[in-house]
């Protein structure tokens, strides 16, 4: 299958599952538990992501999943030739509480390279998407990335674990950014920010996350022309396009120096110890 056929089977399976996703909020049909007593997961998740995996299998039962309800062994990573990586409802919290900031987000990767992105924001009318080397867009239409390169006239989104006792440490990093940009956003959606940062709402965007939170949203803000990496190596083993673990993705002209002061604010962290 040639990628832009890709790229509509994966826009009219995020459609569908966005569909799915407003009518249950209209009905108010979804109830909520808690995975490992922390992580907030409805129904309508499960219901989603078995929805995105029938249409999945049934149109290239040969290919692998990743995704956070069904299939969420980050083994496959590793070793999979082509793979889709699936977060059924980003933002499960706002959804929860009837806010807009939600989002289906649908990534393939082939040899450990991110090919195709989408991201559909069913209360907000929006669908981004992008392919490998040929640019992003909202709606069918081109997106672009922030040019800012003030640091200080920069807004900034970021997001904190659901473990309480795993947030202390991220104070300095906050900390440090509002002493030195000129806000911080925390919107709930890691897909969602990262496409914010593809069309310039957002300058930058950090945060750890799991590969189904950003996979389609950072190849989205990179095909606008933002700059994504890390703030340390990543591991070997692992694809770079699916190590969530500190996350930066910005306007070009800030990345290396926000990267630094991100970094410093986590040596004085451990200078406090």
């Amino acid at each position: 299958m040639l990628p832009q056929d890709r790229l509509e089977l994966a826009v009219s399976i995020a459609t569908q599952a966005g569909e799915h996703i407003i009518a249950a909020r209209q009905g108010q049909a979804f109830n909520q538990r808690y995975k490992k007593g922390q992580e907030l997961v409805t129904n309508v998740d499960l219901e989603v992501d078995t929805l995105i995996s029938e249409r999945l299998e049934a149109a290239l039962p040969d290919e692998s999943r990743l995704s956070e309800e069904l299939a969420p062994d980050h083994k496959v990573m590793a070793t999979a030739e082509a793979l889709w990586v699936v977060d059924p409802i980003d933002g499960t919290v706002n959804f929860a509480h009837g806010l807009h900031h939600v989002g289906v987000s649908i990534a393939w990767v082939s040899e450990g390279r991110t090919r195709l992105g989408v991201v559909h924001a069913p209360f907000l009318g929006e669908t981004y998407t992008a392919l490998y080397g040929q640019g992003a867009w909202c709606n069918g239409k081109p997106i672009h990335a922030s040019r800012r390169s003030n640091l200080e006239h920069c807004l900034v989104a970021t997001g904190f674990p659901y473990r309480r006792d795993s947030r202390p440490p991220l104070m300095r990093r906050l900390m440090a950014i509002l002493q030195h940009c000129q806000d911080v956003r925390r919107n709930g959606s890691a897909a969602l920010d990262l496409c914010d940062v593809a069309c310039g709402r957002l300058d930058a965007y950090y945060e750890s996350v799991s590969p189904w939170d950003f996979a389609a949203g950072l190849l989205i803000a990179r095909e606008a022309g933002a700059r994504g990496g890390h703030l340390y190596p990543c591991p070997k083993g692992i694809p770079e396009d699916l190590y969530g673990e500190n996350l930066l993705v910005s306007a070009p002209e800030i990345h290396a120096e926000l990267a630094d002061l991100l970094r410093a604010a986590d040596d004085n962290e451990l200078m406090q110890y």
